[in-house]
């Protein structure tokens, strides 16, 4: 059933516990991490699969067959947790701490939070440090302004990845979905660049990403503009500013929340960037906005961020009562 009750109250317990415990360190220095798993199993299929004499149509069609496999075993996988979970005493606790594990409050919160410190702390070096664990760009060739937008936009870009469509995903077809949905952007991740070794073989799981994160990258913008105002910003200029320039982002989902969070706080987000071995032109996401930016802004964002987590709560919270 679609938006059960119950699932959502899970939801909303998973919710709370990686907001106020998140990834453990401790934890996952002795465990592979669950996306751990499938990053192996992505690269198990990517060696299995992409061989590099086959032709091009060959190698899509493995990439499908890839992605249809990480879909099946996903949601089955997810089932079979999920119901073996429900079935014990405070199960439903336990099947909330197990999705906690696969939604990112805590940690992107705290990973973009580290590029604030370090450039109040250690200037220039220290955000170029910190920003480079979080972002694939030449961190060399970041200003302070750089860093900082680079901060930024990973904190909306992956409010909705991490976050919103984890959530969308639990809240319509629970576990399996939630399982199936961190493997295809997993597999996004690892195998959806137009590198010449991917450029076929990833296509699937690319152009597939793209479809299931279109729900939250348009949530995701509704969020951050609604929280605005926590960070002195308007809910009605990000809201004006997702109309205006959404659209103009290479992807058809990061421009949402990044143009939401542009306007949310009166800064210039995207434009021109500089990665390891290629360079992007593309517009700014509110061009007239501030481009002097620096760690006040980054911390701005993370009340955006905070309250945008506490809107999305609210609207589960909400949901749940109405369809007890």
């Amino acid at each position: 059933m679609l938006l059960d009750p119950l699932l959502l109250f899970v939801l909303l317990a998973a919710l709370a516990v990686d907001a106020l415990v998140g990834d453990p360190d401790w934890l996952w220095r002795r465990l592979p991490h669950p996306v751990v798993w499938i990053g192996r199993l992505i690269s198990w299929l990517d060696t299995s699969l992409n061989r590099p004499n086959w032709t091009a149509g060959l190698r899509r069609t493995a990439g499908v067959v890839a992605l249809l496999i990480l879909v099946t075993l996903g949601l089955a996988l997810g089932s079979m947790i999920q119901s073996a979970l429900l079935s014990m005493p405070f199960g439903w606790l336990a099947l909330a701490i197990f999705a906690s594990i696969l939604l990112a409050q805590n940690s992107l919160y705290s990973h973009v939070r580290a590029v604030a410190d370090g450039l109040e702390r250690e200037g220039l070096a220290g955000g170029r440090r910190t920003v480079a664990m979080i972002v694939g760009r030449d961190p060399e060739q970041l200003d302070t302004a750089g860093v900082s937008r680079a901060a930024i936009e990973s904190c909306a870009e992956n409010f909705s990845d991490g976050v919103v469509a984890p959530v969308v995903w639990f809240a319509l077809l629970g576990l399996p979905g939630l399982i199936a949905y961190k493997a295809v952007n997993t597999a996004d991740s690892m195998i959806g660049h137009k590198t010449e070794r991917h450029q076929a073989f990833g296509w699937a799981s690319a152009r597939f990403d793209d479809l299931i994160n279109l729900p939250a990258s348009r949530l995701s913008a509704i969020f951050i503009a609604l929280a605005a105002p926590l960070a002195g910003g308007s809910s009605a200029r990000a809201l004006a500013c997702v109309a205006r320039d959404a659209g103009q982002h290479r992807s058809p989902n990061a421009g949402w929340p990044e143009a939401a969070m542009a306007g949310a706080l009166g800064i210039a987000l995207a434009g021109p960037r500089a990665y390891a071995t290629y360079r992007v032109e593309d517009p700014f996401m509110n061009p007239t906005g501030n481009k002097a930016i620096g760690a006040g802004e980054i911390r701005r964002a993370l009340r955006v961020l905070a309250g945008a987590c506490v809107i999305e709560a609210m609207l589960v919270l909400i949901l749940a009562l109405v369809l007890f």
